[in-house]
């Protein structure tokens, strides 16, 4: 799953106004933020297997330290703190550690058995929704847009940075998930390891989109506000 994290990222600013968009991605992408530089210091171990599954030709012999359930919970518990030491909200605090272990429910659904939950045990799991790869694409672009969808609801542009530089960035990710879905295999593990690096990108540009934007209260927020 790539778009499908983002846009958990991106309903996050529903639940809670207070955090950048750029802190929301960073959460919810962190296992693969992390993994592809596991992968280039040679920690963790993928190989290109065309066929693997009927959606993606990656096959994840060894990723522990960023997909293990048991390794997932440290980070979204380390995420949290680190938030709640400096922002002192427990509120986001708990939303960010929720995020992190999102990206792992969403893996989840789609891997075949390959996600450890011990890192020194054999037990994997995996629903293994690429190998139907219509309903796959189908869930991802729902969960997707309707990231974008609750985005826009509690958000307006402050000015045409603001506008286009959501768009852009959202026609990005559609462009790069359709050419991942057929475009060829990669061609090195090292090719991964480095377009994955290239995900930090994403996020001083989504800090920098929701400098230009400016929260707006939901339609359930005003509606209470008029009844108190």
């Amino acid at each position: 799953m790539f778009i499908g994290h983002f846009g958990v990222g991106l309903a996050g600013k529903k639940v809670d106004s207070k955090i950048s968009l750029g802190t929301l991605f960073l959460a919810a992408q962190w296992l693969d933020l992390v993994w592809p530089v596991f992968i280039l210091l040679g920690l963790e171990k993928v190989e290109i297997a065309p066929g693997m599954t009927a959606s993606n030709p990656l096959d994840f012999i060894y990723y522990p330290f960023s997909h293990s359930l048991f390794f997932v919970i440290i980070w979204a518990l380390i995420f949290g703190f680190v938030y709640y030491f400096f922002k002192k909200n427990i509120k986001s605090a708990i939303l960010l550690g929720g995020l992190v272990l999102s990206h792992w429910i969403l893996d989840w659904i789609v891997h075949v058995p390959d996600l450890p939950i011990l890192p020194w045990g054999n037990l994997k799991v995996g629903l293994g929704l690429w190998d139907y790869p219509v309903i796959a694409v189908i869930i991802e672009l729902a969960i997707f847009f309707s990231g974008v969808y609750f985005y826009l609801s509690v958000t307006k542009s402050k000015n045409k940075k603001g506008t286009f530089g959501f768009w852009g960035l959202i026609t990005f990710f559609v462009v790069v998930y359709v050419m991942n879905l057929f475009g060829p295999p990669p061609p090195s593990v090292k090719a991964i390891g480095y377009a994955g690096l290239l995900q930090w990108l994403f996020i001083p540009l989504a800090y920098w989109i929701d400098r230009n934007r400016m929260f707006t209260r939901s339609e359930f927020s005003t509606a209470t506000e008029s009844k108190s």
